[in-house]
């Protein structure tokens, strides 16, 4: 019996240190592709170059149907 408990706990500080020191110890990095359209400040940018190029053009003013 004595054994038995001995094996249980022989088993568990085994198991403990393997998930204290193992090889999965380092945070996983994310190896994930970001794409340009999820990036904020790549959006960011566009949105600026958008408006600053609608801002540059002249307007056009609303048609006058009457001519």
């Amino acid at each position: 019996m004595i054994y038995l408990l001995a094996l249980i706990g022989l088993v568990t500080v085994a198991v403990l240190m393997w998930k204290a020191f193992g090889p999965n110890t380092r945070p996983m990095l994310s190896t994930r592709v970001q794409g340009p359209d999820d990036d904020p400040d790549f959006l960011w940018k566009v949105d600026r170059e958008t408006r600053r190029k609608k801002s540059d053009e002249p307007d056009a003013g609303p048609a006058d149907p009457a001519g």
